[in-house]
This record gives structure tokens, C-alpha cells and sequence, in this order.
């Protein structure tokens, strides 16, 4: 079997990490449970770029378990855990190409590695495969029929190719379901983030000025959880709706030169470029923090720190200070990769459950309709959300009322007037 990870004596280790995971994902197991009877992947060659975790790990075998021949490589070169793609490829007999750390060249090295195996629905977190196939890797688009995305970022991505004719397969749009970014967006990001935020600083939070840049779904998860914590949350956004909501929600709103004057910890959610820029280098005060927790480094302007600082210094791993000409100093988290990843362990079990249920049960909804989708994004079918928040909820012994016969023909009829 080819593979390409950091060491294969970690397998044990992360194997008992992967079932730990698995304790929290009910839904994604009673997936497996019907995949192992009903095979419904059979045969089927999935290439997915992901988050080489614990999590992805349950997803992987709950593909495999219906039947899917699989091929992983890392989403991002700092949130892999050796630990569990050693696993994967021991315990579980998948082809991994991932190493924690590695060079943008190993890193495009393994994208190549998934797309080589000539996958026949692709799995990606932020866009590289399909990115990579469409840009220089046409050759494997004659055995691809679909595929899934995972990420504001890739959808963004792929919404663009549509718009412009360049898309060349159907892809279902994860990301979009309720039951993934209602969640896992929301709830995930914001734990997660904090989560590796202090375990890099390890700085009391309560009473600092915290700025989120970008009130989407994670921005309001992530601003929600700062506030918990004592924080006092600044938003900083470009889309009039979305500052009014955070406005209403409490939070101060301002531009991001006012808000890097009172910045004492920074964290980009946009999924845009040079969010964190020369203008808020210039304003910033001594000792600012600055991190990401969106898909690309790119949203914090880090050639300029490289370029303008006068001194780098290794403060620990992932925090990089920078001494700026004037002698104020900004702190750097995880290189401006993702932050909730880099420096933790990414969005807990529980969230992931959901999205990652998605992705099953999506591969499974690709290759029964891809004859019939045109080359586009696609939102997740209603009835496969639906059904993953009612075993979620089942799962958590949470019950709900349902419709009388009456009120669903009231629901469904303009026949009946007012009650």
C-alpha cells in the first residue's frame, strides 16, 4: 500500500484517539452501522483532501465500512495528527499522504498523491483537489462524477468556477447544510478557536478586548464564545445586514483601523484576503495577538510583518513575535493558519458528527444522481439534513412535537382562512 506519513509506530496511539472521537459521533455511527448491511459505496474510489483528525478518521470509516476504496490527504499542512493517519493507514488499511508541518511542495505532492488514484468522487475542505484537477490535472476528470465540499472558503470557491463555466462536475455543497453550519460553524468554531488560542498563549481572556473580523457563522460563534469568557468583543465586517446583526446582538462595531487601536487579541473569520493589513499593522497596539481561524493564512497580511519587521522571534511553537521599526511587538498564532487546528485539536466530536454525517450520506446521494446534475453547486437535499437533526436529536433523548393531521393541512392550504 503507498503511502506517505510521519510514523507508523503512532498507530496505536491514535487508534485509541479515533474510538474516543467515535464515543461522541452517534449519528455518523448509525450511518456505518447501515453502510456495513447495505454497501452502498461499493467499489467506489473517494479522493478527500481533509483535516487529517480524529474526526475525519470516523468519516473514513464509516466510507469504507459501505464499501468506498479511499485515498487521504491533509486539507492544510498544520492540522494533521500523526497519530491518527498512522492509524488510518494500520488499523485500517488507507492510503494517507499527510505529514504535520509539511512543505507546500509536499503538501501539493500529496494532493497529487489522491488525485493519481483517479478518485471517482472527490472530498474536499477548501477546493485544493478540484482546484489542482481543473488547473493542471484535466487527465482525471474522466473518471470523476461528483464530489462534496466542506468549507465557506471552498464553496466560495466553486460558486465562482460555476458562475464562470469553468466547473466541469456536480459538487454538493456541505458546507451549506443547516446541520453543518448552524453547528459546526457556529458552535465548533467558536469553542475551538478560543480553545487554541489559550492552549498557545495560555492568557486569561476575561477582560481583554477581543476583535472577531467577520460576523458570518463561525464570526457569530466565535464572538458569542469571547463574550462568555469576559471578553470585550469588538466586530469587524464589510456586509451592512451582517455588522446590524452584530449591533443588535450587543457586540461594538467598527472599522478594523478603529478596532486595531484596542485590539488585544485579533482573530480573522472571513475567508477573504489581507483582512489584517498595513493599516492595522500602523494602529495596532504593543503586544497585540493576531490570529485565524478561517481555511487560508492569507486573510492576515503576513509578507508585510516579514518585510517590515525588524526582529522575528520564536516565542514557542506557533507564536512568532514581530518587532516593528517603533519597537511595538505583534504576536503571530500558528503562522496565521488555522488557529482552532494548528493549536488544538479542532472543533469537538460532537459537531463534526453532523457535518461529517452530511458527507456520507452525501458521497451516497452523488453517486445515485450524478448522471443527472449538471456540472454546479449544489445545497444539501432537505430531507438528508432533516433526517441527520432528527437522529441527532434522538441520539441526545431530546424529543419534539409533530403536526396533528389538522395543523398540517392548515400548514399546506389557503383554502381555510384564519383560525
Amino acid at each position: 500500500m503507498n503511502y506517505d506519513i510521519k510514523d507508523l509506530s503512532l498507530a496505536d496511539a491514535g487508534l485509541e484517539r479515533i474510538l474516543w472521537a467515535d464515543r461522541d459521533m452517534p449519528v455518523l455511527a448509525s450511518i456505518r452501522e447501515r453502510f456495513e448491511r447495505e454497501r452502498p459505496l461499493e467499489g467506489v474510489r473517494i479522493g478527500a483532501c481533509l483535516h487529517v483528525t480524529t474526526e475525519t478518521a470516523n468519516l473514513v470509516r464509516t466510507l469504507v465500512a459501505g464499501g468506498a476504496e479511499m485515498y487521504l490527504c491533509a486539507s492544510n499542512p498544520l492540522s494533521t495528527q500523526d497519530d491518527t493517519a498512522a492509524a488510518l493507514v494500520k488499523h485500517f488499511g488507507v492510503p494517507v499522504f499527510a505529514i504535520k508541518g509539511e512543505d507546500t511542495e509536499t503538501y501539493y505532492r500529496h494532493v497529487d498523491a489522491i488525485i493519481d488514484a483517479k478518485p471517482q468522487i472527490t472530498m474536499d475542505d477548501g477546493a485544493d483537489v478540484v482546484g489542482r484537477i481543473h488547473e493542471s490535472r484535466p487527465d482525471a476528470l474522466e473518471t470523476i462524477i461528483g464530489g462534496t465540499e466542506e468549507t465557506t472558503t471552498g464553496v466560495i470557491r466553486l460558486e465562482a468556477m460555476a458562475a464562470q463555466g469553468a466547473l466541469k462536475y456536480p459538487i454538493v455543497a456541505v458546507n451549506e447544510a443547516k446541520t453543518k453550519h448552524f453547528f459546526d460553524n457556529r458552535y465548533g468554531t467558536g469553542q475551538s478557536t478560543l480553545d487554541g488560542i489559550v492552549r498557545l498563549t495560555n492568557r486569561l481572556l476575561a477582560g481583554r478586548t477581543f476583535v472577531v473580523s467577520g460576523y458570518g457563522w463561525c464570526g457569530k460563534g466565535l464572538a458569542m464564545r469571547a463574550k462568555g469568557m469576559g471578553c470585550n468583543v469588538v466586530v469587524c465586517e464589510v456586509d451592512p445586514t451582517a455588522a446590524l446583526e452584530a449591533h443588535m446582538d450587543g457586540f461594538r462595531v467598527m472599522p478594523r483601523t478603529e478596532a486595531a487601536k484596542i485590539a488585544d487579541i485579533w482573530v480573522t473569520v472571513t475567508g477573504n484576503l489581507n483582512v489584517i493589513d498595513e493599516p492595522c499593522y500602523e494602529n495596532m497596539k504593543d503586544g497585540a495577538i493576531i490570529a485565524n481561524s478561517g481555511h487560508f493564512n492569507s486573510e492576515i497580511n503576513i509578507p508585510w510583518l516579514e518585510e517590515h519587521a525588524t526582529e522575528k522571534l520564536k516565542l514557542k511553537p506557533m507564536v512568532d513575535e514581530y518587532t516593528l521599526a517603533d519597537g511595538r511587538t505583534i504576536v503571530l498564532l500558528a503562522e496565521g493558519r488555522l488557529v482552532n487546528l494548528s493549536g488544538a485539536e479542532g472543533h469537538p466530536a460532537s459537531v463534526m458528527d453532523m457535518s461529517f454525517a452530511n458527507q456520507a450520506l452525501c458521497a451516497e446521494y452523488m453517486l445515485a444522481h450524478a448522471e443527472d446534475l449538471e456540472p454546479a453547486c449544489y445545497d444539501v437535499p432537505e430531507d438528508i439534513d432533516s433526517e441527520i437533526a432528527k437522529v441527532k436529536l434522538a441520539t441526545l433523548g431530546v424529543e419534539i412535537d409533530e403536526l396533528t393531521e389538522e395543523q398540517f393541512k392548515y400548514m399546506n392550504s389557503w383554502e381555510m382562512g384564519t383560525v
